[in-house]
């Protein structure tokens, strides 16, 4: 199994566009890290605001390297429309354009309205369409081949998540033969939940071209290791490996992480910025209660709701005397299961606001655009409960940084979903079932009433669990492992790392 060891811990303006590659593996004698996800965070969109972005920020200013993927632009010349190449502090951003009907069915239609809901294990979302998964081939295909002609023959390639699943394999057949790792930050479903969506098999082996593919826990990677096996025809090799058409292919545990101490010094001053002294008066001396979410079906709004339901029901005690705040930033508008949430959210949330409100009181505040990530750090820092109650998560960030945010002396207290990826972690939290409404009431009572030495002693044990982990040390474990499958495997990668060598030896 490959981990993170605990006792590891972290050691412009935009440039202008170029027509070549800045030779970003000159600035270390590293091979260089080509990143292909479907995004790209370009540098000059302002402030990263996490995910993907916040991961990988501390690799690629460390490495240098090429981050490949859409430019976020929908053009109607897309497909004859050249790479562009823009050059920032160490790294190239090499970005393509979408046309408007790949968007559509690509992005909205395959990706996220099939692959999202399938790998969450939510299969009445799915709206499956053929003409999407064709395109969607046909997307992975053309960026295989834009990518193809920028890389060198000692890059090693990382490929990001559910969007790129047949890239690895249009990579071979573009004439690739670099080291592959893929990564998936969501999770993998079971062999019978798979099987709801026509060819994902062949999904699948295309996912398999790579030789190191990486998930957040334990459970995600076991599930996929059993739908290979069921529908590719690959057999287990020894430890986390699996025999493909006479190949090894490398499997691995990598749980994202977040850099705690950074956040938390972030969370502290924000505490002091005028959103949060606002919203710290606005409460007039009721607890804080804190969401803080994407508008997803997987995040279990609905559910939240009726836990609030439930205790205002059970303890009347609480009215007025507290208040959830649930930011819920809209996404994916264009996808029929994203707009029949936000319909039923404003239904559920108007209803319990009009049975349980009060002339100067509301139990719950409901916010469907975003804050940003410095803001949504100070109001962590004033919220004496957090609610990350996902009914599936890959891993869930949000919660590692509700922890990172608490005052020590005075913490805050974590309401985590057991189907969290961060649970895993994370379990001196109060682990919850989202779906049990008597569970969820009972558990925002305790935190509501927990003492000061239990909430001293549970986040003390929560942040041991984050403080020393960092995303630079995750980045170099996944590289260091991805080296060390293609040094096994006997590819011809000629190996010029230095301090991934160090990772590789930690990695065993």
């Amino acid at each position: 199994m490959t981990r993170l060891p605990k006792s590891m811990r972290r050691e412009a303006p935009f440039g202008a566009e170029v027509t070549e590659l800045h030779p970003a593996h000159n600035r270390a004698t590293m091979n260089r890290l080509v990143v292909i996800s479907n995004r790209v965070p370009l540098p000059d969109q302002g402030p990263r605001a996490g995910g993907l972005a916040v991961a990988l920020d501390g690799l690629m200013e460390k490495r240098g390297g090429m981050w490949f993927g859409w430019s976020g632009i929908v053009s109607p010349n897309a497909t004859s429309t050249p790479v562009k190449v823009a050059h920032h502090d160490g790294v190239d951003y090499a970005t393509t354009d979408l046309t408007a009907e790949e968007h559509d069915r690509y992005y909205n239609g395959f990706s996220n309205g099939v692959l999202w809901p399938l790998l969450h294990s939510m299969t009445d979302l799915i709206q499956y369409d053929r003409t999407d998964a064709q395109i969607y081939r046909d997307v992975n295909l053309r960026l295989a081949a834009d990518v193809q002609a920028l890389i060198g023959p000692d890059d090693l390639i990382w490929v990001h998540d559910y969007h790129l699943l047949p890239l690895p394999a249009a990579l071979r057949a573009a004439g690739v033969s670099n080291p592959i790792g893929f990564f998936l930050h969501i999770p993998f479903c079971t062999p019978e939940t798979l099987d709801a969506v026509p060819d994902m098999a062949e999904l699948l082996r295309g996912l398999l071209a790579s030789d190191l593919i990486g998930f957040q826990t334990e459970g995600d990677m076991a599930n996929f290791a059993n739908c290979a096996v069921q529908f590719c025809d690959a057999a287990r090799g020894p430890g986390n490996t699996l025999l493909v058409d006479g190949r090894r292919v490398l499997l691995g545990v990598f749980p994202v992480e977040i850099e705690a101490r950074e956040f938390a010094a972030m969370a502290a001053a924000n505490a002091r910025k005028l959103p949060a002294v606002r919203l710290r008066q606005s409460l007039t001396g009721q607890t804080l209660v804190l969401g803080l979410d994407r508008l997803d079906p997987t995040k279990g709004l609905l559910q939240r709701i009726a836990g609030l339901r439930r205790l205002l029901e059970t303890e009347p005690v609480w009215k007025r005397r507290m208040t959830l705040l649930q930011v819920a930033a809209i996404s994916r508008k264009e996808v029929g299961s994203y707009r029949a949430l936000r319909a039923a959210l404003d239904r559920e949330s108007g209803n319990l606001n009009a049975d349980f409100g009060e002339p100067d009181w509301l139990p719950l505040r409901m916010i469907s655009h975003g804050v940003d990530r410095a803001t949504a750090a100070g109001f962590m820092r004033c919220a004496r409960v957090g609610l990350v109650t996902p009914l599936r998560d890959g891993m869930n960030l949000v919660a590692k940084e509700f922890v990172a945010a608490q005052n020590p002396a005075d913490p805050g207290v974590l309401i985590l979903s057991r189907f969290a990826g961060a649970a895993q972690q994370l379990d001196a939290a109060l682990l919850v079932n989202p779906h049990d409404t008597d569970a969820m009431a009972e558990a925002m009572t305790q935190a509501l009433t927990m003492k000061l030495a239990e909430r001293r002693e549970r986040w003390q044990s929560l942040y041991g669990a984050i403080e020393n982990r960092t995303p630079l040390a995750w980045g170099r474990m996944f590289v260091a492992a991805l080296l060390r499958g293609a040094v096994r495997g006997g590819g011809r990668l000629e190996l010029v790392e230095n301090e991934d060598h160090q990772a590789m030896a930690n990695a065993g």
